[in-house]
Formats: structure tokens, C-alpha cells, sequence
């Protein structure tokens, strides 16, 4: 069993397409646990038509506004899969994804990996570049090339044990992994593109600033790096991330 956390707030645009690219995996031993944090819009309704429709999906509803890194571990503490992955409400799986992760994983016995991904445009009708997975990568190589996309990861709990994304609002994800590699989890690449990252606008991603700005709190706030640390795999983030979006 996979299970899959997804968290959503006004993606009634993009959920859809989201879902039904889990719906059409060739590998079907999965869960995907959807927690909407207060959405707005017609997100709410949307998933509820899917859960009725296959019971795999399954809806929590949050009665407060807690942020994307909450909602995922309430997903997480929920989660009856020692397989986790993560797919955001706008991202898209191709359909052989967790076909290739799950033999890759396996044949490996690794606990933590992840894969190439595509960046798309707004409406998915271009791709902007591709972001290539590295053969492996450690704390200290993550510190300055944050190549791992959210929506690639595979994580086996059997070998890990139970983890939670650090509480703040934003790269909480890149905090989590962290912390996985700190703990002696090197994250393993399976070369392929096997997903699509959509870049939508006023995201922190989509923002190129906001994004500098989340990493150097994590090196500061969550890692407690000194600033001539911090500093020094600034340069080098800042590098790979620029070389990233020019592929």
C-alpha cells in the first residue's frame, strides 16, 4: 500500500486532473489522503464526487486554516501505507510513476528516493524544463542544490520510522528531507521523468525571491547554520537553481 498526501486549498482549477492522474496509475495498492485546509472555492465538492466514486480517495476536512505543512501531517498521522508520497493539488503524475518508483525502491531496499520531474506552465501546455535527478544526495549536497521535487518522493516508513514535516509555512519539505538525511537516509534518483511540477503564478515557488528567502530560513531557523555556513550554500543553491531553470 502507497498512501498519498495531498493537501488542497482552492485548487477547484486543478484537482481534477490531480486525481485522475492517481486514478490511472498502473499501480493501484494505494490511498490518497486529501486534506483541504478551508478552500473557498468548489475544491471541497470536487473531491467529494471522486470519493464517492472510489473509496481509495479520501476527503478530510479541516475546520481551521492551518498552512500546507499541517495539513500533510495530518495526512501523514492518518496514513496506512509503509509507502508515503506526496502529490500537491495542482501537480501531475505520469501513469507508470509509482509502477517504476516501487521496483526501483525495492530492488534497492532504499528507504528514501525520488525522480526526474517536469516543470509545466500555468495551463500545462508547455513545459518550461526538466529537473534531472542525481544518482544520490546527502545532507551536505542537499544544503546547495535543493533538487528534490515534493511531488517524486518516495518514502519507505518500514525503514525510516514515523516522521512529520517541521512546523513552518513554507519549505517545510525541504526541512523534512533534511532531517531524513541528517538521520542517515540518503535520498536515491531514479533517472526518469515521471511527473509534472506545475508552476503556478504568486506561488513561493513561482517566485523566485520568496523562494532565496524560505531557504535561508531553513539554513538559520530550522538547521541552525551559522551565516558564513549559510552563506556559503546560499552561493551554491542559488547556482544550481539558477542552472536548473535554464535546462
Amino acid at each position: 500500500m502507497i498512501s498519498i498526501i495531498t493537501p488542497s486549498y482552492n485548487v477547484a482549477r486543478f484537482i481534477s486532473e490531480t486525481i485522475e492522474s492517481v486514478q490511472k496509475q498502473t499501480y493501484q495498492e494505494w490511498e490518497m489522503l486529501i486534506v483541504d485546509d478551508c478552500s473557498k472555492d468548489d475544491t471541497v465538492e470536487i473531491v467529494e464526487e471522486y470519493a464517492r466514486q472510489d473509496e481509495r480517495i479520501k476527503l478530510i476536512q479541516l475546520d481551521a486554516n492551518v498552512g500546507a505543512a499541517e495539513a500533510r501531517n495530518i495526512a501523514l498521522r492518518q496514513a496506512i501505507g509503509p509507502y508515503i508520497a506526496f502529490l500537491d493539488s495542482d501537480d501531475l503524475w505520469y501513469p507508470d510513476k509509482l509502477t517504476k518508483q516501487m521496483d526501483f525502491i525495492r530492488k534497492h531496499d532504499y528507504a528514501f528516493t525520488y525522480t526526474d520531474y517536469e516543470c509545466i506552465s500555468e495551463d500545462a501546455s508547455k513545459i518550461l524544463y526538466t529537473v534531472r535527478a542525481p544518482f544520490s544526495i546527502d545532507y551536505s549536497a542537499y544544503l546547495k542544490n535543493t533538487t528534490i521535487g515534493t511531488l517524486t518522493v518516495l518514502i519507505n516508513r518500514d525503514k525510516t520510522g514515523l516522521f512529520e514535516m517541521p512546523a513552518i509555512r513554507s519549505s517545510h519539505d525541504m526541512a523534512l528531507w533534511l532531517d531524513l538525511m541528517r538521520r542517515g537516509y540518503n535520498a536515491y534518483g531514479l533517472p526518469e521523468v515521471l511527473g509534472q511540477y506545475r508552476q503556478v503564478e504568486g506561488s513561493n515557488t513561482a517566485s523566485k525571491w520568496r523562494a532565496a528567502k524560505d531557504v535561508w530560513k531553513v539554513y538559520r531557523d530550522t538547521e541552525k547554520l551559522n551565516v558564513v555556513s549559510s552563506a556559503w550554500n546560499f552561493v551554491h543553491y542559488a547556482v544550481n537553481a539558477a542552472l536548473k531553470r535554464t535546462k
